[in-house]
């Protein structure tokens, strides 16, 4: 039997694991380091890792069918009859006898559906019987070894009921085998996005805290022009509020981020409260790499790469075999019996060694040969059980090719947000940009005094809008991409990471 493991290799990891230092405060992190923590730390991928080794302990029961029975006993029997007066012979004397019997038996199946009964006897009677009207010792013993076996011919011939569970049990194995794989791609593709989430909530604590920053500083420059009667106060109290909703959005904004790392810590480590103290800090910014999408690559790959489209081929697969059993089943039960082998004993046997001797030199041989045919009238059953195996079949192949259309429907859909993603990160680029250009320069023509508070306020608005759709757009992009390895099954190649289950 198999030794079932698992390797996981993630290439370009960092030498310091993630979980491995308890010192609390800001730490830097990359990508590679929280993918390797919740590889390694993660409850739900440290639950998944029990299936396989479950489904080879299954496998190994099933197999267990073969394992052969091997028995041996021991008896000893006295008895003592009264003796009495029979008219035709006289006085009858009492008789005694003892028995000593041993026996052993070896019984068991082997592949093809045979049963064997391998069977041995040894046997010693002695004590004093009646002969006439005299009492006499006697001594005898006897023994046999003998075979005998049962192969059928039709129903249970070409599959029975060992095979099939080794036929399932190997195909759950499989099964849970790819369910690890999937798991792990569903692990790390909720640690890359959660990862650009986590870079987004830090990104837009520090664009709140700009807005912030040029609320307080056109409150402090409205004061003075107050001051001087350049102003009216009103302006005054708009530029005020508009710092008071600012510093609203950055206590949002930091309750997010607060939020944002609680998730990530959840998968990547099972100590929360080690990490709860760990200011998790992503060490490097958002991109935007160019990806060339081709919807055919795409579609392929999902068709082939896909662990839970395998599983549902192997559902396939095993309904098939289910379906061969139940055919199988339909069949009368007819078996071939033969049997044989030799004794030993007679008259003048008396020692266990007489009986071993004879029985070695195949003095006394008997054989059988036969057939027995079972067959339940109507067999209603073993029908009913067939045609629903067959119906089954059919659902099951309707829920693969449900699986493959929606396979297919997801990855154009994720290809058409990666696409759109990226044109948004070109566009909201500009747009932060213009909204600087234009809060500058609404700004000096405040300070000329052809602007109105309000209007620079909007500007502020604008401007923080725009960064915050501009970091927004690039975690959208990268979070599609990943999105869209995982609906195509090619994520752990993209990452380079090797699973290797043994």
């Amino acid at each position: 039997m198999r030794l079932i493991g698992m390797l996981l290799i993630l290439a370009g990891l960092s030498a310091t694991a993630l979980a491995q230092t308890n010192t609390p405060g800001a730490r830097k992190v990359s990508l590679d380091d929280c993918i390797q923590s919740a590889l390694e730390k993660n409850l739900d991928m440290r639950i998944a890792r029990y299936n396989p080794p479950a489904a080879l302990a299954d496998l190994k029961l099933a197999y267990a069918g073969y394992d052969p029975a091997f028995t041996f006993g021991g008896a000893h029997n006295y008895s003592k009859s009264g003796g009495g007066f029979n008219p035709s012979i006289g006085s009858v004397p009492a008789t005694t006898g003892d028995q000593n019997t041993f026996n052993s038996g070896l019984t068991g199946l082997v592949p093809w559906g045979m049963n064997y009964s391998l069977k041995g006897s040894l046997d010693e009677s002695y004590g004093q019987g009646a002969q006439g009207p005299l009492s006499a010792p006697f001594d005898d013993a006897s023994g046999s070894a003998s075979l005998n076996i049962s192969q059928p011919l039709l129903k249970n011939l070409w599959i029975d009921q060992t095979r099939f569970n080794i036929k399932v049990g190997k195909n759950r194995v499989k099964y849970t085998e790819l369910g690890l794989k999937q798991t792990i791609m569903n692990l790390v593709t909720a640690v890359e996005q959660g990862y650009y989430d986590l870079i987004y909530a830090r990104e837009n604590v520090t664009v709140q805290a700009k807005a912030v920053e040029l609320a307080m500083q056109l409150v402090v420059e409205n004061r003075k022009r107050v001051e001087v009667g350049s102003l009216a106060p009103l302006d005054q109290m708009q530029a005020e509020a508009q710092a008071e909703t600012s510093r609203a959005a950055l206590i949002a904004a930091k309750s997010t981020l607060i939020l944002q790392e609680n998730a990530m810590k959840q998968l990547i480590t099972d100590n929360y409260a080690a990490m709860e103290p760990i200011d998790l800090q992503p060490s490097a910014p958002l991109s935007a790499p160019v990806r060339v999408f081709d919807r055919q690559i795409s579609w392929s790959k999902g068709l082939t790469e896909r662990p839970d489209l395998l599983q549902a081929k192997l559902d396939v697969q095993r309904q098939g075999i289910t379906i061969k059993y139940n055919y199988n089943q339909l069949f009368p039960e007819l078996d071939l019996l033969a049997g044989g082998g030799y004794g030993g004993g007679g008259s003048g046997t008396r020692e266990y060694s007489q009986v071993l001797n004879q029985v070695a030199r195949g003095e006394q041989p008997s054989w059988s040969v036969g057939g027995q045919l079972t067959y339940p009238l109507g067999n209603i059953g073993a029908r009913a059980n067939y045609k629903k195996s067959k119906l089954t079949m059919e659902q099951v192949l309707l829920n693969l090719k449900k699986l493959e259309q929606t396979i297919m429907i997801t990855i154009d859909n994720d290809i058409t947000q990666a696409h759109s993603s990226y044109q948004q990160v070109a566009a909201t680029r500009a747009a932060r940009e213009y909204a600087g250009e234009a809060l500058a320069a609404e700004q000096k023509k405040l300070e000329n005094g052809k602007s109105t508070t309000y209007t620079v306020l909007q500007m502020q608005r604008d401007l923080t809008t725009a960064r915050g759709n501009d970091i927004q757009a690039l975690a959208n992009y990268n979070k599609a991409l990943a999105q869209l390895s995982l609906d195509e099954g090619s994520t752990l190649q993209r990452l380079s990471i090797n699973v290797e289950v043994k």
